[in-house]
């Protein structure tokens, strides 16, 4: 079968951020509502299903989320599945709704992504997520995320010789683009001194190697190639799509410099695309933390291993460099609310690569994105190639 069966035809999201003014319902009705309103060619009548990626009830206390968001936009009646595969539920969703439409399920479906975390106190938000780590041997004893990723940069730093201005270049890209993005949740430049000697969150780890705890939504919809003209003259096409894993206990891998998961994810994804990694325009990757973008240009391909920090400190990663990566902020400045990011990525590359995003972050002529979505420390990991 082709790789072109698949199309995205419609995209939409709602404001990043600490949205005191907003529960999950107002996310959600605010990201589909700029989709609709964007896409004339769509209404409601035309979705035959909806996918939904929520990766946690506790965040808000709304349990049955997916039930609440049909509700809310007004497609009950319709089927819908919710989704979760921790931070990378939202591309979960979107290779879910790929399924539903390669299989001829459905031949429109509705993928929304969405989180609202700061209803709780930023502890208990940490707390949380920390229960995302192994309950007998990690959480009891203390493991966060920050200390999950300190290990990684640690061990990082210790085999390749990565450096702390290496690490503090990733954040100063992100908010550099992200200070340019409307939608992002912190929209404000740091410098590479204010990143560098930023306060302390887990060594070697510092505030801004972190990213944020936020609310937010975005939607994208998924139809069979043969009916994405009737919706839009550009259509972006699912080329690639790969998944891996690795093992729940961080002390059980093999390696702390790559996540396995992701390899193997990219690697299936640039097979079923046909491509390798020089010919990505454009990538979002999930820079959860500012090593995890460095691991990841090397995952990738973008990078030899031990290389990325130096891509990054050359500033490849930027527009006019060797691929362009994060350039609406990133999870470290545009937000990472955990069930919309990777719709949020594939919102993202779609409207880059119809160019329509803002012309300070464009990437000119850019032909191919790539979303890399990891779930945890790389337990769940997607990766999709999208082309026009």
């Amino acid at each position: 079968m082709s790789n072109h069966d698949v199309a995205l035809v419609a995209a939409g999201q709602s404001k990043f951020g600490k949205r005191t003014e907003a529960g999950l319902r107002n996310l959600v009705f605010e990201a589909t509502k700029e989709l609709f309103l964007k896409a004339e060619n769509i209404s409601k009548d035309d979705i035959d299903a909806t996918v939904i990626g929520v990766a946690g009830d506790e965040f808000n206390g709304q349990g049955a989320p997916a039930a609440v968001s049909i509700d809310e936009i007004g497609l009950v009646g319709k089927p819908t599945i919710r989704v979760e595969s921790a931070c990378a539920t939202g591309t979960a969703a979107i290779k879910t709704a790929y399924g539903l439409v390669k299989s001829g399920l459905h031949d429109t479906v509705l993928v929304i992504g969405v989180e609202k975390m700061t209803a709780v106190t930023t502890g208990k938000a940490t707390e949380l997520m920390a229960r995302a780590g192994d309950i007998r041997w990690e959480y009891p004893f203390g493991c966060t995320f920050p200390g999950f990723y300190a290990l990684l940069a640690t061990a990082h730093m210790e085999k390749y010789g990565t450096t702390r201005e290496m690490l503090s270049s990733v954040a100063v890209k992100n908010h550099y683009y992200g200070a340019r993005n409307p939608k992002a949740h912190l929209q404000k430049e740091v410098t590479l001194e204010q990143a560098m000697n930023s306060h302390p969150i887990a060594h070697p780890l510092n505030l801004y190697d972190c990213s944020l705890i936020s609310d937010g939504a975005a939607a994208v919809v998924v139809t069979r190639a043969d009916l994405a003209k009737k919706y839009t003259d550009t259509p972006v096409y699912i080329k690639g799509i790969g998944s891996g894993s690795d093992t729940m206990q961080i002390a059980q891998r093999e390696t702390l410099t790559s996540l396995k998961g992701a390899k193997t994810a990219a690697q299936t994804a640039y097979k079923m695309a046909g491509i390798g990694p020089n010919a990505v325009d454009l990538a979002e990757v999930h820079d959860c933390f500012t090593i995890a973008e460095i691991i990841a240009y090397e995952d990738l391909g973008f990078a030899e291993p031990g290389q990325g920090g130096q891509l990054a400190l050359d500033k490849q990663t930027y527009i006019g460099g060797k691929v362009a990566v994060n350039v609406d902020g990133g999870l470290k400045s545009k937000g990472h609310p955990l069930g919309a990011t990777g719709v949020s990525q594939g919102a993202e590359i779609f409207r880059q690569l119809r160019g329509e995003v803002e012309k300070e972050r464009q990437v000119p002529g850019a032909e191919i994105g790539l979303s890399h979505n990891v779930g945890q420390s790389g337990q769940f990991v997607n990766v999709i190639i999208y082309g026009r």
